[in-house]
């Protein structure tokens, strides 16, 4: 159990693999969400399209801009 109480359920729609760095598109509920994780986790967690994930997202703070 996590104290985090954003948790979503999804499937990982991509993992792009980077030198460092990798992209991994998680869609929730026909909404998509990116996650930057370290490329060494992204690969001991053998991430690949099609896997169910859930996405955790702990955060001080969220930011909301509209264009006028």
């Amino acid at each position: 159990m996590l104290s985090a109480r954003n948790q979503f359920k999804g499937m990982v729609k991509s993992v792009k693999l980077g030198t460092v760095m990798a992209e991994v598109l998680i869609e929730v509920n026909g909404l998509e969400m990116v996650s930057l994780i370290s490329r060494a986790s992204a690969t001991s967690m053998n991430l690949k399209n099609g896997d169910s994930v859930t996405a955790i997202i702990k955060s001080t703070e969220v930011m909301v801009s509209k264009e006028l």
